[in-house]
């Protein structure tokens, strides 16, 4: 199950953040720090998988971005990791090349996608013209 998913820039500054097992307020910036402090530390030859206290981090660095989803030992990494490959192509698909602005601008329409491709923790979406189908649908009408 997926505990929770982030994306930060390579100076640690988080930009996204969704949350699927209840964290407190006051321990999610510590948390997210020394997640954030543990994952861009490592070399790029290193694995994208690590052990960290009670579960998982699997992780991928696109340009100045990463992502990173943390998980419970039961979950199986390499799907986790090809759902965030398939994430960033949904981004890249929807944005035309997504960037760090897009995300900072449009934060409302990326956690759309992420909200059509994981719920509760699990994933439920994968195929891209279906998570982008509602938000295809909300650029219709506003154009109208």
């Amino acid at each position: 199950m997926i505990q929770f998913v982030l994306m930060v820039n390579r100076q640690g500054q988080t930009r996204l953040s969704r949350y699927y097992q209840p964290v407190e307020l006051t321990r999610r910036a510590a948390l997210e720090a020394d997640v954030v402090r543990c994952c861009l530390s490592r070399r790029k030859e290193q694995c994208s998988f690590v052990e960290y206290k009670d579960f998982k981090l699997v992780y991928r660095q696109y340009a100045a971005l990463y992502i990173v989803v943390a998980v419970t030992d039961a979950e199986n990494e390499l799907s986790v990791y090809e759902l965030v490959h398939n994430f960033v192509e949904v981004l890249d698909k929807y944005f035309s090349r997504v960037s760090e602005l897009d995300i900072m601008f449009n934060l409302d329409r990326v956690h759309v996608i992420l909200d059509e491709m994981i719920q509760n923790g699990h994933i439920v979406e994968t195929n891209k013209g279906r998570i982008l189908a509602p938000l295809t649908a909300l650029d219709k009408m506003a154009d109208s």
